[in-house]
């Protein structure tokens, strides 16, 4: 194992690197590998086109015939305004340089807006996957609100050469039944036309948090928000990192059985297992978010890393990390995050 990933992962390493999930077996989920489209996706209604856009995707970058994936995605711009995330890097106003860190990072794909991957698509189309985000919150509505809405077609994505399609839908938002609908339609559109799609399945609601604690980022919850995603047929679920568990029980919603939480213990490992398991045990690949960037932003990203692979997950989906710094650095960052899955002594848990 390599030297830097047991040092950034600190006090924290034997835990992480030892640990068995018990609750729910390695043996029991569909891991990813080399063959992962022909083994899981060759079985399923996607049409021989969708399969290929799915190839290409694992077949790009450092982590090309690994089965996992490593992507840059760059719709900060209007999910947390331009402003605010491109100051750190004002060269990343232009779009040319969002794509050219993912190409140098050795990334699987790129995701960016209709916007930023259009304005470059003949320069890039073909020498990356592009992943075309089709929906978005926009803060400048005031009051603030948080709601998804279509700012792009899926003929637009497929026009610009994009492989895949996707979107957000904020699960316990009082919105979320119209984005389903949105979504399940536009996905099954992508697919006719060939492209694989990829859902950000988040959570929005004030009242999940309580007492002090950010339900938003449970196991139990964030694991049927993927349940629900994997319904309207997302080939790709992205979801935050689980940090706390048992929201059903503190909010006192939902429904949860007696042996739940047995098999989904409080142990990070063991809730991205659960979040797996609910992407009906690995079929639907799992990618976690990198989170927003700070002061750890290395050892961060090969703690995420680390427990989304060894809890049977597929990859990561990083960017604040990587484009709020220099080009270098953000290329390093991606390349620390890609070295965890590249290692085979880290193995699923």
């Amino acid at each position: 194992m390599a030297t830097d990933i047991v040092k950034l992962l600190g006090d924290k390493a034997d835990d992480l690197l030892s640990h068995v999930c018990k609750g729910i077996p390695k043996e029991s989920i569909h891991g990813p590998g080399p063959d992962f489209v022909d083994r899981i996706w060759s079985q399923s209604d996607r049409n021989p086109q969708v399969l290929r856009s799915l190839q290409a995707i694992f077949n790009q970058g450092r982590l090309g015939g690994t089965g996992h994936l490593s992507i840059l995605p760059v719709d900060q711009g209007i999910e947390h305004t331009a402003g605010a995330s491109f100051t750190p890097n004002p060269e990343y106003f232009d779009p040319a340089n969002i794509v050219k860190l993912a190409i140098e990072g050795g990334c699987n794909a790129v995701a960016s807006t209709l916007g930023v991957l259009g304005s470059v698509s003949r320069m890039y189309a073909h020498k990356i996957p592009f992943l075309v985000k089709i929906n978005h919150n926009e803060l400048l509505t005031y009051p603030v609100k948080y709601d998804q809405v279509m700012f792009a077609g899926v003929k637009q994505a497929w026009d610009l050469g994009a492989v895949a399609v996707g979107a957000t839908i904020y699960y316990g938002s009082p919105e979320s039944s119209r984005q389903i609908v949105e979504v399940s339609e536009a996905f099954a559109y992508a697919h006719e036309l060939g492209m694989a799609t990829v859902l950000w399945c988040y959570l929005r609601n004030s009242d999940f948090k309580k007492d002090g604690v950010d339900y938003h980022v449970a196991a139990d919850a964030t694991g049927q928000a993927n349940h629900l995603g994997v319904t309207i047929e997302a080939d790709i679920i992205k979801q935050k990192l689980p940090t706390t568990n048992q929201a059903f029980k503190a909010i006192k919603f939902g429904k949860a059985h007696a042996n739940m939480y047995n098999l989904c213990t409080d142990h990070p490992i063991d809730m991205v297992r659960w979040q797996v398991a609910n992407n009906y045990m690995g079929r639907v690949s799992l990618i976690n978010s990198g989170g927003p960037s700070g002061e750890d932003d290395f050892a961060e990203a090969v703690y995420t890393a680390v427990v989304n692979k060894r809890g049977g997950g597929t990859g990561l989906i990083s960017g604040r990390k990587a484009f709020q710094r220099p080009m270098a650095e953000g290329v390093r960052l991606l390349n620390h995050i890609q070295d965890v899955y590249l290692d085979k002594s880290i193995t699923a848990a």
